[in-house]
């Protein structure tokens, strides 16, 4: 086993194992509050949660975000995965493709992937420091027809790689490339954070630049500070501990970027979305898909079944929240009433706060 595909094995035991979760500083989903809807006027089996992404029809406004790519595991995990988003008709991102396309293999990223899941929005994953490591437009272009992807993200982690033992750390130029690639690639364009969110400035930049697609990746949900940092000697844990909890709260990098989202882009908000509460939460803030990962990693690992059950739960979680909001779709979920907190701890009717997704 190469260092690379040892370090992706380790990201996923730790993550499985809770150890990467950050403690001080959460997504902010918890005070975004719906106003309840005692008579919703609606029948619940009529409720529309369905969306188009990327020219495809999903059931569901959600992604299983980005988290293998590389270890022996990943063959069997992705095809898990595949299967149970295919099943509910919901998008996949994969994890990071680096070491399938440097190896010239597929490292559990191939065709079969296609093959469980013809029908869904697959999205590719590079590392966008990479294009300061060598990787050019053919290998990023290998990347998308591995698994004939719809579109291709590249993740943002300087954070991950100050930490890590040996990490690219070169990201002086990245936006001239960045906006070089999107300008050559035939199919879409993305840029994520990996869990230290995005900027409203760097959000900006990157859609001028002609980035289609844009996740948030708040704090919230795994700090890799804090799974490298498990993964390294006490030194290298000590290093770490006092950016477990950097970066952007998942709720403010939506609210601070939905705005600014036009025709045709599109924004995900992913990073500490545990349930399809949550879900519903993030598309209330303007998000047009909710990602989650660590927290369907565990039934991955399990099996398409157990993956699916999971994802059941969270769907049936999205339509519950729009049934007690009097949401009939999710154009109505945009709009659905929030309250606010005040002193003392108490909550009251918002005043008519509007935000909502930019349409696929």
């Amino acid at each position: 086993m190469t260092d690379i595909s040892r370090r992706k094995s380790d990201h996923l035991r730790i993550v499985t194992e809770g150890r990467g979760e950050q403690h001080r500083l959460n997504s902010g989903f918890d005070q975004v509050r719906f106003l309840h809807q005692a008579l919703p006027e609606l029948d619940m089996a009529a409720i529309d949660c369905g969306t188009r992404f990327l020219g495809r029809d999903l059931g569901a406004p959600l992604l299983i975000s980005a988290m293998t790519g590389g270890p022996d595991e990943a063959e069997r995990i992705n095809l898990h995965i595949a299967e149970a988003c295919a099943h509910h008709r919901i998008a996949l991102s994969v994890g990071s493709q680096r070491i399938a396309v440097e190896a010239g293999g597929n490292g559990g990223l191939g065709a079969s992937l296609r093959a469980r899941a013809p029908d869904i929005p697959i999205l590719g994953n590079i590392g966008a420091v990479q294009l300061n490591y060598g990787f050019d437009l053919a290998q990023v272009q290998r990347a998308v027809d591995m698994i004939g992807a719809d579109a291709l993200i590249l993740h943002l982690n300087p954070l991950q790689e100050a930490i890590q033992d040996g990490g690219d750390r070169d990201f002086s130029g990245l936006l001239a490339r960045i906006e070089a690639l999107a300008a050559a690639l035939p199919v879409p364009l993305g840029v994520k954070e990996v869990g230290a969110g995005l900027s409203a400035p760097l959000a900006r930049r990157l859609l001028e630049a002609g980035v289609a697609i844009l996740d948030v990746a708040g704090v919230g949900g795994t700090s890799w500070a804090r799974v490298e940092a498990e993964r390294g000697p006490d030194r290298l844990r000590a290093l770490a501990a006092p950016f477990h909890d950097w970066g952007i709260p998942t709720t403010d990098a939506l609210r601070a970027i939905a705005p600014m989202m036009g025709g045709g882009q599109i924004l995900i908000g992913s990073g500490g979305v545990r349930h399809g509460l949550d879900a519903a939460r993030a598309i209330r803030l303007g998000a047009d898909l909710a990602g989650q990962a660590a927290r369907a990693l565990p039934a991955a690992r399990d099996s398409a079944e157990a993956l699916a059950e999971h994802l059941s739960d969270v769907i049936a979680q999205l339509r519950i929240a729009m049934f007690c909001t009097g949401s009939a779709d999710l154009a109505a979920l945009r709009r659905a009433p929030l309250l606010e907190a005040g002193p003392g701890g108490q909550w009251s009717q918002a005043s008519g706060m509007e935000t909502g997704g930019a349409g696929l």
